[in-house]
């Protein structure tokens, strides 16, 4: 088992990574506070997961609000759900939340767990591999609104991750690339050793392999543990993972939330940010090609929606939480292994690109 841990003081918490973990009752047991425990889930994970974790928390009072599966239910509606239910359960500050699932689910419970009576203990269970990745780490959670995505939402930090990389042989392919735009994105923002890893083990991840999964979870994990322990609340280096996230996001939003995955719009939003990148001369052309052509070889999309042109872009931007003092920040790559946030992108290069 790979276990790491994300510094924050007397916030601090383990991430466990390894395969069958859901099977191994005891490594729930010290991190509830009580025996209560609300396991949020969504319709399509609860068959195939619920009866695991059941078995794990054997001895404890467990009670479980499943919602439909789908991003465009990550919002107010199912955040007003999910509590309502909690009030009608009589659950209390100490009972446990655990969020079973992918991004939505753990983004969504976060919150929930962040606002009801002000803050209750949360255990994620991440379920996909961008979930597991990414936004199971770190505390950010959020739900979306029509006019941007993620808009809504607190910094909360979990009490224990467990990524149990066996859940990842039910997730769907498509989900699954979508997962890989996030772990391409910390090669090139933070890691080319790791880059080239992924170019060299690209048949492995293809396949599933055990070791492969579990190492390449592991240094995503790490990578994002050692940046959120320097920048919990994203004032700097953190910021640096939102590589692809503003185009990407307001791609999502354009065409509906659940109609593109979100890692897709990520990975088209980091070759248009590359794209960026290489007209201004920050980034050389053969380097924007090699993260195009991983991008591609994961089957994922890089070139936005034909329907969607420069005005169309930043109509949502304009709305991005990245907007600071008028001005829309961008990560952009300098090079494999290094980006840049900045607000000095010259109109004409966002024009030329976003054509």
């Amino acid at each position: 088992m790979t276990t790491l841990k994300v510094e924050l003081g007397e916030r601090s918490y383990p991430i466990f990574i390894q395969a069958h973990l859901l099977k191994q009752a005891d490594i729930l047991a010290p991190y509830l506070k009580t025996k209560t425990v609300v396991v949020v889930t969504n319709n399509v994970v609860e068959p195939l997961y619920f009866p695991l974790l059941e078995q794990a928390l054997k001895g404890c009072d467990i009670s479980k609000i499943v919602i439909p599966d789908g991003e465009e239910y990550k919002n107010l509606q199912t955040f007003e759900l999910v509590i309502s239910q909690l009030l009608a359960m009589s659950a209390a500050r100490d009972t446990t939340l655990i969020a079973l699932g992918g991004g939505v689910v753990g983004d969504l419970t976060g919150f929930v767990a962040a606002s009801f009576q002000r803050g209750m203990p949360f255990i994620q269970i991440p379920t996909t591999l961008l979930s597991q990745v990414d936004s199971s780490v770190g505390g950010k959670t959020a739900v979306n609104h029509p006019l941007g995505k993620n808009m809504i939402g607190a910094f909360y930090q979990p009490k224990v991750v467990l990524i149990d990389t066996t859940s990842l042989a039910t997730l769907p392919e498509r989900e699954f690339a979508a997962g890989m735009a996030e772990v391409i994105k910390y090669g090139v923002i933070y890691d080319a050793a790791f880059f080239n890893w992924l170019e060299t083990n690209q048949a492995a991840i293809k396949a599933k392999d055990t070791d492969t999964l579990q190492y390449m979870i592991a240094r995503c994990c790490e990578i994002k543990a050692e940046i959120v322990a320097i920048d919990e609340r994203e004032s700097g280096l953190r910021a640096l993972l939102n590589l692809g996230h503003t185009f990407g996001h307001a791609i999502e939003a354009e065409q509906g939330y659940g109609n593109w995955l979100h890692g897709e719009a990520v990975a088209t939003g980091i070759v248009l940010a590359s794209s960026v990148a290489t007209k201004m001369n920050w980034l050389q052309a053969p380097e924007f090609r090699r993260i195009v052509e991983l991008i591609e070889n994961f089957n994922l999309p890089t070139s936005a929606p034909v329907e969607m042109d420069y005005d169309c872009f930043m109509r949502h931007m304009r709305h991005d939480k990245k907007v600071q003092a008028g001005k829309l920040n961008f990560v952009i790559p300098n090079q494999i292994g290094a980006a840049t946030v900045t607000n000095q992108i010259p109109e004409e290069v966002l024009r030329t690109v976003l054509s």
